[in-house]
């Protein structure tokens, strides 16, 4: 470029050239996201609701921790969880899981200060649903599942997708390896495409009704679940973290899963 006074610049008796005439134009973007892998799971029962996830946080194709819970306890003291009645499953981008999880804690424990009782479930689902989808034009990296005991007693699950909507649930994977694990648990919880035997003929079989499943079957199922996601999925892995949630309390369970 020539100066005001038609003097070559000072750049050019160098022989430099300005970038953009060499390489183009370039493009600076602010990607904040990133995906920790992991994945998360829940099953409501008639009186109790199971909500698990793996410890392992990821960043491409390396593991960050072996350690990281992706289940909470939502309400409750905040050493122990003492006082607690909802639990919050939330995977994705990790930060973001973990500023949506104090956030919701922290409503829910207000609510409990201000009003002498705590928030019901499903009044918890819908608070939840509002802070994500206040969030919308710039939302939590985050799928959720939220889970509890309902004004009946019986089990609830809520599932989010990252701007609030959602839905309640009789059974709800999300993560990396959602796909692994949905089909089965539609499969064992939904009873899809099981039918009563000698029903009927050939394919005009009577369809198996979905029922509530027991405790012991419903814990089973999910370390079954997340013991074969392992098997196929690089992203999850170490470590099973479960929370039963009944009348009684939470119950947190661990149990290893492969480290490779």
């Amino acid at each position: 470029m020539a100066s005001l006074l038609g003097q070559p610049s000072h750049a050019e008796t160098l022989g430099h050239l300005p970038q953009s005439a060499t390489a183009g134009n370039r493009e600076h973007a602010f990607y904040p996201y990133t995906d920790n892998g992991g994945s998360i799971l829940g099953i409501s029962g008639s009186d109790f609701t199971i909500i698990a996830g793996d410890t392992r946080s990821v960043s491409g194709y390396n593991i960050n921790s072996r350690l990281v819970p992706k289940v909470f306890k939502i309400g409750g003291d905040d050493e122990t969880g003492e006082g607690a009645h909802i639990v919050l499953a939330v995977v994705g981008f990790a930060a973001d899981g973990r500023a949506l999880k104090e956030r919701l804690d922290s409503i829910v424990k207000v609510y409990r200060y201000q009003h002498g009782k705590p928030m019901s479930v499903k009044a918890c689902a819908q608070r939840l649903s509002t802070i994500l989808y206040q969030k919308r034009f710039f939302p939590y990296y985050a799928y959720a599942i939220l889970g509890g005991l309902d004004e009946e007693g019986k089990g609830a699950l809520y599932s989010y997708d990252p701007v609030g909507s959602y839905e309640r649930e009789q059974c709800k994977a999300a993560g990396s390896a959602a796909s692994l694990i949905m089909p089965f648990l539609d499969n064992q919880v939904n009873f899809k495409n099981q039918y009563i035997p000698g029903s009927g003929e050939g394919h005009a079989l009577e369809r198996r009704t979905p029922e509530p499943l027991p405790r012991s079957t419903v814990e089973q199922l999910v370390r079954d679940a997340f013991t074969s996601a392992v098997e196929r999925h690089i992203e999850v892995g170490d470590g099973l973290q479960m929370m039963v949630i009944t009348k009684d309390g939470i119950e947190e369970i661990y149990t290893p899963l492969k480290k490779d």
